[in-house]
């Protein structure tokens, strides 16, 4: 089945809310008019009543009934509403003032009656005292009932009236009040990958739908900022990879255009393995990017002396730092727990960019500091500052003279560091000043 629209809830809940007053106010005007009836029902009977007992004062038997007659419908006639019963105290009927009245009360007091039709107020009360006549006045109140029971008909009438116009009023402000929903599902459907720029207007938002606007606009700056990275990415990776494919084509197209000797079919499959090697290399560093993004890096926990790590590492550059005349130094110690293979891959990566930007005379040095930070300086040219966020970008190379399909770098050396850095819950920044890059990683200590 169909779910019911939020807008049609929303009517029929004011529909329901509106019914449930109108029938409570309703009842409570009812029941307050039918006591206010009984209450002047019972002063006009006790008002004739003690006229009543004043002509028939002294009454004891049904004997010195006759005398008082006359004035007794005299009484009477002032009210035509009005009949008297006068019985005995044990019930046996001395006068009725019209036919087909109620029975007598079995208990002295006020109480309502019915006979042929007709609805009465009666008041039972002893004449003299316990023992006496009784006496028992009976108050037509047909047309009380005949009001009541219209009034509750009107009431019933306006709860289905309030009731129906609620819900039309109800569904035109739910349909009004909803509107920026229905904008905010019209901006999700009209989201596509030409169109993420769109924004839903935060100021014009009721304040209940202001954060959730918020969060579906970060959401698409989110959406258009992956999908500019991911346009950028496959452009680079077409960058990148034409060159290497281009000279490898050409390359084994000139090689088969003449007969070789062995030797020089050899040479020229090392070119290719070499070319080969290198966008292999790349494509590997690309899935590893890939799955550092989908969150698929699970680096382990193994308790590390990074100092260690560093020292391995700067053995294996020596030889370049001294053919480069590059001094390479460490500082301090650090224990933390992580991932071997990945640390020594993120250092060596920052080791290796260091190297290569580094002149001849100068040093580099990895500084390790509890807490856990870790320094790789290096000394070299300044980097303008605007290029130092984008250094972690992938493909990127701060050397504008960089050639297109380089088999040496791929510009993707300091994202695969950033995403294991990241990975390790870390963080990475890159700072110029005084004649010093340095790129600064701080990871959490370990347990």
């Amino acid at each position: 089945m169909r779910r019911m629209a939020l807008g049609t809830r929303l009517a029929l809940l004011f529909a329901a809310c509106t019914a449930a007053v109108s029938l409570g106010a309703g009842l409570l005007f009812s029941h307050a008019s039918a006591q206010h009836f009984i209450e002047l029902d019972q002063q006009l009977l006790e008002s004739r009543l003690s006229q009543v007992r004043s002509l028939l004062g002294g009454l004891d038997t049904p004997d010195g009934l006759p005398a008082r007659l006359p004035a007794l419908h005299s009484e009477l006639s002032h009210q035509a509403d009005l009949a008297l019963r006068i019985s005995s105290h044990d019930g046996a009927a001395w006068f009725t003032s019209r036919p087909g009245l109620p029975p007598t009360p079995a208990t002295p007091g006020l109480s309502t009656q019915h006979a042929n039709g007709v609805d009465y107020r009666s008041l039972a009360v002893q004449l003299n005292g316990q023992g006496s006549p009784r006496l028992t006045l009976f108050l037509d109140i047909t047309h009380h009932q005949h009001f009541l029971q219209g009034m509750q008909r009107l009431i019933w009438l306006t709860v289905g009236l309030s009731a129906l116009a609620t819900a039309l009023l109800g569904a035109w402000a739910a349909r009004r009040g909803l509107r920026p929903l229905r904008q905010i599902g019209q901006v999700a459907a009209s989201v596509s990958a030409r169109s993420l720029t769109t924004r839903l207007p935060v100021a014009q938002m009721p304040e209940e739908l202001a954060e959730l606007a918020s969060t579906v606009n970060a959401m698409l700056q989110r959406l258009d900022d992956a999908f500019q990275r991911l346009s950028a990415f496959s452009a680079d990776i077409a960058h990148e990879l034409r060159t290497p494919l281009s000279n490898l084509l050409t390359h084994t197209q000139v090689t088969l255009t003449r007969p070789r000797s062995l030797e020089e079919y050899r040479e020229a499959l090392h070119g290719n393995l070499e070319e080969l090697q290198w966008m292999a290399q790349m494509i590997n560093d690309m899935l590893f990017l890939a799955k550092a993004d989908h969150g698929l890096l699970v680096p382990g926990q193994v308790a590390l002396a990074l100092h260690e790590e560093v020292d391995a590492l700067l053995e294996y550059y020596a030889p370049l730092a001294e053919d480069g005349e590059v001094q390479l130094l460490r500082e301090g110690e650090a224990l933390l727990q992580g991932d071997r293979p990945m640390l020594r891959r993120a250092l060596s990566n920052l080791l290796d960019n260091a190297l290569r930007f580094t002149p001849a005379g100068g040093q580099v040095r990895v500084t390790l500091e509890p807490g856990i930070r870790v320094c790789v300086a290096n000394t070299g040219a300044a980097i303008d500052a605007a290029a130092l966020p984008r250094l972690f970008d992938r493909f990127y190379r701060v050397d504008p003279a960089r050639r297109e399909g380089s088999s040496e770098h791929a510009g993707l050396g300091l994202a695969i560091t950033r995403s294991i850095v990241q990975a390790h819950g870390g963080s990475i920044v890159a700072h110029c000043e005084g004649g010093w890059t340095r790129f600064v990683i701080e990871l959490p200590e370990g347990e």
